[in-house]
């Protein structure tokens, strides 16, 4: 297990300095017809009819209620095919809540797919890919000091994936925490309102000059009161080597505050373990709380993302 756990320093500490390329599995989504683009406008967040061919924004699929049914990315093919990637596991339910309102329209959701995208996080320009095998689609990256682009690989590729620094899955979530980017079922579940994820999101994913969308209301009446939201997610830096786990409770003064939606274990003394929580609006960054780990209860700091090494980029 140590061995392990040095090679994971030693390659975290890596794409730490120069970036690296994971391989990640999503599901892929098309909606196609002469009413794709007019319907997707009515039912994402962000702004669809506008995009160019071959670009690609994030958005949010709201409830009516304005709450998260799902946090995805919308590529812009031709005016009547656009695709959308979601978390593996999560094609079923935008499906099922794009077809809810696909009533007398020239527009048909495909059944999901499972697809594989190459995810290159690239701070320094230097990760280099010896062949890029004839990539698809490049698509946006979103999140606090995330830098990069993904790419969605064309179906049943033979992918020979040669890179400087490869991302194991345990880093690649690892990353993922540490620069505070929400996963479907931990961070945005049906209960998340989409300003709790962070003012970055909203930015990323919401269009304010658009037309009428499902949910609207509700994103823009925060937006209009400074995005002052009940449980904003934070992220934590979990003090010694006993790892937390999505679930564990968190206090502040011995008060119940929250709980661990998403966890990595630590590394090292500089790279500690790292947790995203949804925390009572009382939490502010910079505060100390204490989270329940696997041994007992340890102190964590509350910081804002992104966290690099020993500290803050």
């Amino acid at each position: 297990m140590a061995d392990e756990v040095t090679e994971l320093l030693f390659a975290w500490e890596a794409i730490e300095a120069e970036g690296g390329v994971a391989l990640v599995e999503r599901d892929l989504v098309t909606v196609t017809g002469p009413d794709a683009g007019r319907y997707l406008q009515g039912q994402l967040s962000q702004e669809v009819v506008a995009l160019p061919d071959g670009a690609s924004t994030w958005s949010l699929v709201l409830q009516p209620s304005g709450k998260v049914d799902a946090w995805l990315r919308v590529h812009r093919v031709d005016p009547e095919r656009y695709e959308l990637d979601v978390d593996a596991g999560w094609g079923a339910a935008v499906v099922t809540r794009l077809q809810r309102f696909l009533l007398r329209t020239k527009a048909e959701v495909g059944e999901p797919q499972r697809r594989t995208v190459l995810a290159w996080r690239d701070p320094s320009g230097t990760v280099r890919l010896d062949d890029d095998g004839g990539a698809g689609s490049s698509l946006a990256v979103a999140g606090p000091g995330v830098t990069g682009r993904d790419t969605l690989l064309p179906v049943d590729q033979e992918w020979v994936h040669h890179t400087s620094n490869p991302m194991p899955p345990e880093l690649y979530e690892r990353y993922r925490i540490a620069h505070g980017v929400p996963a479907m079922g931990a961070e945005l579940t049906a209960d998340t309102i989409p300003a709790e994820a962070g003012q970055w999101l909203i930015d990323a994913s919401v269009s304010f000059t658009k037309g009428c969308y499902t949910g609207q209301e509700l994103v823009a009446r925060i937006d209009s009161r400074g995005g002052n939201v009940p449980r904003p997610v934070r992220l934590l830096v979990v003090e010694g080597e006993s790892p937390v786990v999505p679930g564990a409770e968190v206090r502040l003064d011995g008060d119940p505050v929250g709980a661990v939606t998403s966890a990595t274990p630590p590394l090292s003394p500089g790279h500690p373990g790292l947790a995203l929580a949804a925390l009572g609006r009382a939490v502010a960054v910079g505060a100390t709380v204490q989270v329940e780990s696997v041994e007992g209860w340890v102190p964590a700091g509350v910081v804002e993302p992104p966290f690099v090494g020993h500290g803050a980029a």
